[in-house]
């Protein structure tokens, strides 16, 4: 029937609205921080509304990890696929990665390095679900690296996991400093050290092609969205 199609189709954009929501207050407050209370405040919904979408915070919980990686897919993982197999999709990863960060995809940083600190403690489907996003992320670098080692861009005796974990350890380092700083120069020298390890030349250490950067915010950067707010657009698009 035409109207209930119109309703499932309205209750699925309700739906995603709220995880959309959610991923960004996660940032700011953590998956545990996580309320009906607070989505229901940001869009200007009532609880039940809410409540109607989601039978318990666990579900709310995995639901939102699993826009998050969504997103991540648009604004990271897509770009460096788009790149030429090998040395050149470690650097988009990298500088997508910035990207996401600079363009303030979200109000704290990344949302998969902020939900790893917070979930590895905790055992449970929640930790299991911010671990696999993690792990398939690290074995999509890993890969890059094997195939620019294969294609002779990176030296013969380079080690996959050791240079996976290097990297790694850039973008969370690159994170950190930026959400806690506010400012673009922390990015740079991130772009400038990741170029460096892969024997890229530094002076190309600029902003992604196809992206221009964000105006940075006054303040913090970390201010919550207004409660009246619709959510906010993105590109098609405490990882």
């Amino acid at each position: 029937m035409p109207g209930e199609r119109k309703r499932r189709t309205d209750g699925e954009r309700t739906r995603e609205a709220i995880v959309r929501e959610a991923v960004s207050l996660a940032t700011l407050d953590g998956l545990e921080g996580l309320s009906i209370g607070n989505l229901a405040h940001a869009l200007d919904m009532s609880k039940s509304g809410i409540y109607a979408h989601f039978g318990s915070k666990q579900e709310l919980q995995l639901a939102t990890i699993d826009e998050a990686e969504r997103i991540f897919q648009e604004e990271v993982i897509a770009p460096a696929l788009a790149a030429p197999p090998g040395r050149a999709q470690l650097v988009a990863v990298c500088d997508a990665f910035f990207a996401y960060l600079t363009q303030r995809t979200f109000p704290g940083g990344c949302f998969l390095a902020g939900a790893v600190l917070e979930m590895g403690a905790r055992p449970g489907p929640v930790k299991e679900h911010v671990a696999a996003f993690q792990g398939r992320f690290a074995a999509l670098v890993r890969q890059f690296v094997v195939t620019a080692i294969e294609q002779d861009e990176l030296p013969g005796d380079e080690d996959p996991d050791t240079l996976t974990f290097e990297l790694n350890g850039i973008i969370l380092a690159a994170n950190a400093n930026f959400v806690l700083r506010d400012d673009p120069a922390t990015i740079e020298v991130a772009r400038m050290v990741v170029r460096r390890r892969l024997g890229v030349p530094t002076a190309t250490a600029t902003a992604s092609p196809g992206r221009t950067p964000a105006k940075r915010a006054t303040g913090s950067g970390r201010h919550r969205p207004s409660p009246a707010a619709a959510p906010r657009k993105r590109p098609a698009g405490r990882a």
